[in-house]
């Protein structure tokens, strides 16, 4: 029983530090997954959307330092109800999201390891029984280190994730697990090989055949039977290829410019997912920006999810010399976590990419 304990004990701790620095490297993408979860489709808890930045941020912080006093055996009865308390709430979530088809990835390990629902509840629930079974032989967990060195180690663990949330809010994630990372060619990432797998449905057709009601299930091709047709469902059975990027696209009103914007030499893509939620001080650093970008013969031009008329508008009102586009609010989120934040292309390959408080650092040349 102390074996199958320590294990447990390792095994969830260390679990739960990865899965919070993991979270901790992109707390604004969590931040986005929380926002979903409590929208108006999902769980309904719209007076929580104002908070979701700083619960994410206290969410994983929590969890690092709980995965780290289990690893240390600090305070064992607190970590353990801890922990019984945030997988209990996590297991909800993945079940709901699972059962009502939801949300499509839960967001536990960002977009590092990315799980369906089902994969993610059932992780879940592993997890919930092996705390569990730790809530039941708490007996076989003893501190590794005196209590003066567990205090520094939760201390300095505290430090840590402190220092890294304020860095990656002042600027972007150390680590980019996202498709649009740095070096990845959009058109690239959009593109489906020939001989790439399609989706598999199941089709039922219903039949009305001697007075009688039969269903005749195939993958597709209309039954060669006598009778008459009454209806047919389908039901996807195998997920085909999925590009990494599927739903990128710059518009115009009716009009498409992705390809024309990804055929640029070079061009500078000012990214806002809400125009009326920007960073007004963000503002003079694209006009200091613009000066240099047209010295170097770039194109610049704006993404926003913003309607046309407030687009326009709010171009005229900062005297901004180009136009924006647009685009998707999702797909401007997983881009940069940053609004606004800017992206550098040359024909469709990501050169660059920067948070409003580092436009200043933008070496064009």
């Amino acid at each position: 029983m102390k074996l199958i304990t320590d294990f447990f004990r390792f095994f969830v701790g260390i679990l739960f530090i990865f899965s919070g620095l993991i979270k901790l490297n992109d707390p604004v993408g969590f931040s986005f997954k929380l926002e979903e979860y409590f929208g108006p489709t999902v769980l309904d808890l719209g007076f929580l959307i104002p908070l979701v930045l700083p619960m994410a941020i206290s969410i994983v912080i929590f969890e690092v330092l709980v995965g780290v006093s289990l690893l240390i055996g600090f305070k064992k009865k607190y970590t353990l109800w801890s922990l019984l308390l945030m997988i209990v709430f996590f297991t909800f979530l993945t079940w709901y999201s699972a059962y009502f088809n939801k949300v499509t990835d839960c967001g536990c390990f960002g977009d590092a390891i990315k799980l369906t629902p089902w994969e993610s509840f059932y992780k879940d629930i592993i997890l919930l029984i092996m705390i569990v079974f730790m809530c039941f032989n708490k007996k076989y967990i003893h501190p590794i280190f005196k209590m003066k060195f567990q205090i520094s180690s939760l201390s300095l663990s505290l430090i840590v994730c402190v220092f890294i949330t304020y860095n990656v809010l002042s600027h972007l994630p150390l680590l980019d697990f996202r498709a649009y990372k740095v070096g990845n060619n959009i058109k690239d990432e959009m593109s489906i090989p020939e001989d790439a797998p399609k989706d598999l449905y199941e089709y039922n057709w219903e039949f009305l055949i001697d007075n009688k009601k039969q269903i005749i299930t195939n993958t597709g091709d209309y039954p060669s039977v006598e009778g008459e047709f009454i209806d047919v469902t389908t039901r996807l059975i195998k997920k085909g290829y999925e590009p990494a990027i599927y739903d990128f696209s710059i518009e115009d009103g009716e009009i498409n410019f992705t390809d024309e914007v990804l055929d640029m030499y070079k061009v500078i893509v000012i990214i806002s997912y809400d125009l009326e939620k920007i960073n007004k001080k963000s503002i003079v650093k694209i006009k200091d920006l613009l000066t240099d970008a047209f010295n170097n013969d770039y194109e610049i031009i704006g993404l926003t999810s913003s309607s046309k008329a407030f687009s326009e508008n709010f171009s005229v009102e900062n005297d901004l010399p180009f136009a924006f586009y647009t685009c998707d609010e999702t797909v401007l989120k997983t881009i940069v976590r940053s609004n606004p934040g800017l992206v550098v292309l040359e024909k469709g390959t990501i050169k660059a990419k920067k948070h409003f408080n580092d436009f200043d650092n933008l070496n064009l040349k």
